[in-house]
C-alpha cells in the first residue's frame, strides 16, 4: 500500500504545479522516496517531477492508456517509493469535453482510491474561499478532499480571513503559501520550458518551490493525510508481460533525446527494452546516429525553436536520410515529423519526407480518435487508436502522400512502408504491439531475422 495524495485545484492557474513540485522536492529532502505522477498527456510537468524526486516522471491518463491501466501503471511507477504525489490537470472535475469528467483529476483519484488536497488561489478572495471548498467537497462525495493548501496569500490578516471562511467546511488547512516571485520559470508558446532544455533554471525553480513548501506547508500533516489512502488491490503493470522478446540478439533502437526531443513517456523506453531492444538515446543537436542503429524513434519537443542548430548537425541529417533510404524503420511523432521534413522554417532538415514544416499562429490541441489510413510496418490499415496533439506548427506537402491517419475532419501525417510520421502522440501502454513491431523490424534490418 503506497501512501498517496492527489494535488488538485478548482481551475488552471491556481499554482498546483508549483505546489506539487515543491511538495515532491521538500518530501524528498525530508528523507522520503517520492514517486511523482501527472494526470493527463502533459510531457513538461513530469520533467520537473523528475528533477524534484530523482525518479522518472510518469503520466496517468485514462484517455491515452485506457481506464483499466491507470491503477496498474501507478503501482508500477510507485514501486520502491514510500510516498506518491499525483499532480492533477485543469480543474478537479474537468475532463474530456462532452463527457461527465472522464479523464479528469477526480476520475483518476477515484481509480487510485486516493485522497485529494485542493490548492486554492486565494489572491482575490477572503471568506469566499470557504464557499469554493464547500462546493468542491459536495460536488462529488466519492472524491475525498482531505485538506486545503491556500496559495498566493497576501498577508497575515488575509490569511486569517481565508482560514475563517474555510473553517466551517471541516476541511483542514494543510498549508499557506505567500506570493513569491522566485517561482517564475521560463515559459513559451506551449507552456513551460522543459526541464531538459534549461536544467539549471529548472533545478533553481524546483529548489525555490521546495523552500516555499517547507516554510508554509505542514509536511507531517500532508504525509498523515496520504497515509489515509486505502489499499489499492491491483497488480502492477509490467512491460515484460506486454511484449515477448526474441531469444537471441538485441538490435539497437536509437531514441532521440536532448533538449529538442524531450517529449516521450517513460514507458516508451521500458517497452522497447522489454521487447528486446538495446535502447541508445542520442541528442540530434550534436550527436551522430548511434553505432549499429537498426530502428529509430523520434518523439516530440520544440524543434521549431532549434531549427538552425538541428540543421547545423549536417552529418546526422545525412546519416538519417541515407539509413532510411536503405530501409531503416522509423516512428516519428510531432517533432520527429518535422525533423523528417525537407525543411523547417527555412532550415534544412533530413529531407526524408516530401514536405516542409513551419510555425503558425494557431494552437492545435486535444485528444484524437484516429484510424490508420495506410498499412505500414507498425500499423495495419483500419487500426483505431487514441492519441493527443499539441503543436503550433503545420506541415505543407510537396506532393501527394499516403496519409498516416484518418482524423475527424480529414487526414494527417505521412506513411511509408517502414516510416510512420505524424503529429499524433500515442501512449504505447495502450498499443504494446507497436514497440514490439518496431523492435521486430529492427531485427530484420540488422539481419537477425528474415
Amino acid at each position: 500500500m503506497i501512501p498517496r495524495l492527489v494535488v488538485a485545484a478548482p481551475a488552471s492557474g491556481a499554482g498546483k504545479t508549483t505546489v506539487a513540485v515543491g511538495l515532491m522536492a521538500a518530501l524528498r529532502q525530508a528523507g522520503h522516496t517520492v514517486a511523482g505522477f501527472k494526470v493527463g498527456p502533459d510531457y513538461i510537468d513530469p520533467g520537473f517531477h523528475s528533477v524534484a524526486t530523482g525518479r522518472p516522471g510518469r503520466n496517468l491518463d485514462p484517455m491515452l492508456q485506457g481506464e483499466e491501466r491507470v491503477a496498474p501503471l501507478f503501482a508500477h511507477g510507485a514501486a520502491g517509493a514510500d510516498l506518491a504525489v499525483v499532480e492533477g490537470v485543469m480543474g478537479l472535475y474537468d475532463g474530456a469535453l462532452g463527457t461527465e469528467g472522464y479523464a479528469s483529476t477526480a476520475h483518476v483519484s477515484k481509480l487510485l482510491k486516493a485522497p485529494v488536497v485542493l490548492v486554492v488561489d486565494a489572491s482575490a478572495a477572503g471568506r469566499s474561499v470557504g464557499a469554493v471548498v464547500h462546493g468542491f467537497v459536495a460536488f462529488d462525495t466519492e472524491v475525498r478532499i482531505v485538506g486545503v493548501i491556500l496559495n498566493k496569500v497576501g498577508s497575515d490578516r488575509h490569511e486569517a480571513e481565508v482560514r475563517a471562511g474555510v473553517a466551517p467546511t471541516g476541511v483542514p488547512v494543510l498549508g499557506v503559501l505567500r506570493r513569491d516571485t522566485r517561482l517564475t520559470v521560463p515559459s513559451r508558446h506551449l507552456g513551460l520550458v522543459p526541464a531538459d532544455e534549461q536544467r539549471e533554471q529548472a533545478v533553481n525553480a524546483v529548489d525555490a518551490a521546495a523552500g516555499l513548501v517547507r516554510q508554509g506547508v505542514d509536511l507531517e500533516a500532508f504525509v498523515a493525510a496520504a497515509r489515509t489512502a486505502v489499499e489499492l488491490d491491483v497488480e502492477a503493470w509490467d512491460p515484460a508481460a506486454e511484449v515477448t522478446p526474441a531469444e537471441e540478439g538485441r538490435p539497437v533502437v536509437a531514441v532521440a533525446g536532448g533538449p529538442v526531443f524531450s517529449f516521450r513517456y517513460t514507458e516508451t523506453t521500458e517497452l522497447l527494452v522489454a521487447a528486446g531492444a538495446d535502447v541508445v538515446t542520442f541528442d540530434p543537436l550534436s550527436d551522430p546516429l548511434p553505432e549499429a542503429t537498426s530502428a529509430l524513434y523520434l518523439g516530440g519537443g520544440f524543434p521549431e525553436l532549434h531549427g538552425e542548430a538541428l540543421a547545423a548537425n549536417a552529418e546526422l541529417r545525412r546519416q538519417v536520410a541515407t539509413e532510411i533510404a536503405a530501409g531503416l524503420p522509423v516512428i516519428a511523432e510531432c517533432a520527429g515529423l518535422l525533423y523528417l521534413c525537407r525543411e523547417l522554417d527555412g532550415h534544412p532538415m533530413t529531407g526524408v519526407l516530401p514536405a516542409t514544416g513551419r510555425m503558425t499562429g494557431s494552437l492545435t490541441l486535444g485528444y484524437r480518435t484516429a484510424i490508420a489510413a495506410t498499412t505500414t510496418t507498425f500499423f495495419d490499415e483500419g487500426r483505431r487508436v487514441r492519441g493527443h496533439e499539441f503543436h503550433r506548427t503545420t506541415v505543407d506537402l510537396d506532393t501527394e502522400v499516403d496519409p498516416a491517419w484518418y482524423l475527424p475532419g480529414g487526414v494527417e501525417g505521412i506513411a511509408q512502408p517502414r516510416v510512420h510520421a505524424s503529429y499524433l502522440h500515442l501512449h504505447w501502454t495502450a498499443t504494446p504491439d507497436v514497440p514490439a513491431r518496431l523492435v521486430a523490424a529492427a531485427r530484420v534490418h540488422a539481419g537477425m531475422e528474415k
